[in-house]
């Protein structure tokens, strides 16, 4: 197995990237709340990068809105919070086996502009402090370099 495979660590606590199949072995998330497709730039206990590939198949857009498909704000701040939680777990390592990250707060969500199918979300996550099993993020979602919605959000660690 390479580094890759194996979530590549190196020496600097960052993480290569990680593929659709560890991001479901680090968080529970399935299809249709998936939402999140790679996660790269992980810097442990720092920051992480989450990716969201934009389709016309996602089932949402079924009635947001047909004539206009736009992907949900609250389902961008979702993708904000898994890319998070898969950053609290390959922090927590071994540690986070058997935990869950929860939301608790939200706090000045922004929506700048719409994201649409066959927009790539990148989801710059970074962490701003944790106390405890309570970790505070900021998050800011970007459509070809260009900031589309930014938020501030505490998440809790607990057992399943």
């Amino acid at each position: 197995m390479d580094s890759h495979e194996a979530g590549g660590t190196a020496a600097s606590g960052s993480v290569e990237a990680f593929d659709i199949a560890q991001i479901m072995r680090a968080i529970p998330h399935r299809f249709p709340f998936l939402l999140v497709d790679r996660i790269v730039d992980v810097v442990k206990n720092v920051s992480a990068v989450g990716i969201k590939n934009v389709s016309i198949n996602e089932n949402y857009f079924q009635g947001h809105f047909p004539e206009h498909p736009v992907m949900p704000g609250v389902l961008i701040i979702e993708s904000m919070a898994q890319t998070a939680a898969v950053l609290v777990v390959e922090t927590l390592g071994p540690e986070a086996r058997g935990k869950l990250v929860y939301f608790m707060t939200v706090e000045n969500a922004k929506f700048r502009k719409p994201v649409v199918p066959g927009d790539q979300m990148r989801v710059h996550v970074v962490k701003e402090r944790q106390r405890g099993n309570i970790w505070k993020f900021h998050a800011e979602a970007k459509v070809d370099g260009k900031v589309v919605a930014e938020a501030g959000y505490a998440a809790m660690i607990l057992d399943r």
